[in-house]
């Protein structure tokens, strides 16, 4: 399929995977301005399509609609970052208390494959590639755990993360390395429920003690190159 028969059949669920991705790897910063009539053109698709997208990414969260200015990537606060990481806690202690006792033999070698890319991207300094996969972990552990609820809210927090440690992360700290992904891996492995649930409350604090308020808003690329087919 050639890229101009790609276009024609996007459908608004693609568009919306694409600026969803795009914003969760922070290729968009928190702030960017969204553009109608230049998503409209990148997606080959009519503004009205991308109007129903932005508003569909507005009802998530992702992004805030500002009458007679247009579309913006949400800039959540401090306090709405504490909130994002009290509810990734809860939920993601829940995940591994179940896994540990639900997983079976694929779902543990799925958990320890992902993590062997993780480790190839962060020796490599693939920094793009082992953001994807970090979130990417996590919601990993929502499906094994098989819970469509918990799932879909892991999905929107997990977004919504990226912006926070897009405004706040100080510059000279570096992500969390696949390590610490690692261990609480072992963990399920072992079945060791408390053991999971102090890893994983861990690893969520050790990524919140990152945020620096006094950190520049990152500066975002331009929508073609990112969004682009």
């Amino acid at each position: 399929m050639d890229a101009e028969t790609a276009k024609r059949q996007i459908t608004d669920q693609h568009i919306y995977e694409k600026i969803w991705n795009a914003i969760a790897e922070r290729q968009v910063g928190p702030g960017t301005r969204l553009k109608e009539e230049q998503l409209a053109e990148i997606f080959s698709v009519s503004r009205a399509r991308v109007r129903q997208v932005l508003q569909n990414l507005a009802r998530d969260g992702l992004i805030t609609l500002v009458p007679n200015r247009g579309a913006f990537v949400s800039t959540p606060s401090i306090e709405e970052a504490r909130d994002v990481f009290f509810a990734r806690r809860t939920i993601e202690e829940r995940l591994v208390e179940r896994l540990c006792s639900t997983i079976g033999a694929d779902g543990i070698e799925r958990l320890r494959n992902h993590v062997d890319q993780e480790r190839k991207a962060h020796s490599s300094g693939d920094v793009a590639t082992a953001i994807r996969l970090s979130g990417a972990f996590h919601m990993l552990i929502a499906e094994l755990a098989q819970s469509q609820i918990l799932a879909g809210l892991l999905r929107d927090l997990v977004s919504r993360t990226s912006l926070i440690m897009a405004m706040y992360q100080q510059k000279d700290v570096l992500n969390c390395g696949p390590d610490e992904h690692a261990a609480i891996v072992e963990s399920i492995t072992n079945r060791d429920a408390k053991k999971a649930l102090a890893v994983m409350h861990h690893h969520l604090a050790h990524i919140e003690n990152q945020l620096d308020l006094e950190s520049e808003r990152v500066m975002a690329r331009d929508l073609e190159d990112i969004l682009g087919l």
